[in-house]
């Protein structure tokens, strides 16, 4: 897990907005929703090359 020090004379409102930048940042949530639920490795190929052909 990552960890947000409140510093000094920061209101709640301005950490939580830095925890999630950084949380995003890091790719935590990405990879929490990547393993909600299984994925056959045929399906991951096939993602991974519609993302190729999109970009």
């Amino acid at each position: 897990m990552h960890d947000s020090e409140p510093r000094k004379d920061e209101s709640f409102e301005a950490m939580l907005r830095r925890f999630k930048r950084d949380v995003e940042q890091v790719g935590i949530l990405r990879e929490v929703r990547d393993r909600k639920h299984y994925e056959k490795p045929s399906e991951k190929k096939r993602r991974k090359a519609k993302g190729k052909r999109q970009k």
